[in-house]
C-alpha cells in the first residue's frame, strides 16, 4: 500500500497483517481520487478520516495538498500504523489521530470538514444512521464532500444528501453533498 500521487508519491503506508482492517484497494482510491479531484481543490482543505483503518484516504489527501487530515479509529493496529506513517512522512504537524469510536466521536466534534470519507467495516449495523448523524452533526463544511465505502447491497439514493454512487465489483463509494 503506497500513496499514489502528489508530494510523498510512491511512499510507502504503514499497515499490520491484521484481518480487522480492510484497506482501500488501490484501483479504488485511484478512481475515488480521480472523482474528486474533478469536483474540488485538494489545496488546504480539512479532510476527517473516520474508521480510518491504515489512513490510506486521508494519507492521500495530504500528499494531493490537504491542509491537515483528522484520522479516527480505535484499533490499536491501526493507530500504532497512522502514527508510523505519519512520522515517516514528517508530516504529524498537519495530522491528527484520535483513539475513539466513530459515533461518539461524530457526537461530540465541533470542527467541520471540506472532505469526509468514511469506511465503516461492511458489517456495520446501520449505516443510514451514521450518515444522517454525519449531516446532523454538521461535519460537514458548506460545498464538503461526504464518500462512504460499503457493501453494493445498500443504497442511498433515498438521502436528500445522496449525489452519485460508484461500483467497484463488490464495493461501492456513495458520494453525498450538502
Amino acid at each position: 500500500m503506497q500513496i499514489l500521487a502528489g508530494k510523498y508519491k510512491g511512499r510507502k503506508i504503514v499497515s499490520s497483517s491484521s484481518l480487522a482492517i480492510r484497506p482501500c484497494s488501490s484501483r479504488v482510491k485511484k478512481s475515488i481520487f480521480d472523482t474528486i479531484a474533478a469536483r474540488i481543490d485538494f489545496e488546504g482543505i480539512s479532510v476527517l478520516d473516520l474508521f480510518a483503518g491504515f489512513g490510506s484516504l486521508g494519507f492521500e489527501a495530504l500528499s494531493r495538498g490537504a491542509g491537515s487530515v483528522c484520522f479516527v479509529d480505535q484499533h490499536a493496529d491501526a493507530l500504532k500504523a497512522m502514527r508510523a506513517t505519519a512520522l515517516q512522512i514528517g508530516g504529524p504537524g498537519s495530522v491528527r489521530i484520535v483513539n475513539a469510536d466513530v459515533s461518539l466521536f461524530i457526537g461530540r466534534a465541533s470542527s467541520q470538514f471540506d472532505l469526509l470519507f468514511c469506511d465503516p467495516p461492511y458489517s456495520w449495523p446501520d449505516y443510514e444512521q451514521l450518515v444522517r448523524r454525519i449531516f446532523e452533526g454538521n461535519l460537514l463544511a458548506e460545498e464538503g464532500l461526504l464518500l462512504v465505502e460499503h457493501s453494493t447491497q445498500f443504497e442511498f439514493t433515498w438521502s436528500p444528501y445522496y449525489s452519485f454512487h460508484k461500483d467497484y465489483g463488490m464495493t461501492r463509494i456513495t458520494f453525498f453533498q450538502q
